[in-house]
């Protein structure tokens, strides 16, 4: 399962960001490879944010989806994807969460 998360920095041990579209930075982490990969939003500027993040996470093979509420277009893309999406525990850090997955 690949999982992408919102982060604030480029570390497993920073804070999720609360804003899927405008996050600062992704971290994909793959299950089986136990591997993570750290990319920065090149969709922080301009209008459709949300829809293109959504994109992206299918172009990047995402099973699960973890931050802050997706904006109504962003949350269609993912669910005509088939994507799942979990709200983000905001106290816990971009690791946390992804241990405490509950999908």
């Amino acid at each position: 399962m690949k999982i992408c998360t919102t982060s604030t920095e480029k570390t497993l041990q920073s804070e999720i960001d609360p804003r899927f579209g405008r996050s600062q930075y992704f971290v994909i982490y793959d299950t089986k490879t136990k591997e993570n990969e750290i990319i920065k939003n090149p969709y922080t500027d301009g209008g459709g944010a949300g829809t293109k993040v959504g994109q992206l996470m299918i172009d990047k093979n995402i099973n699960l989806v973890i931050s802050g509420e997706p904006g109504p277009n962003a949350k269609f893309v993912l669910d005509q994807a088939g994507i799942k999406f979990q709200n983000a525990d905001l106290t816990k850090s971009v690791e946390e969460n992804i241990n405490n997955i509950s999908i």
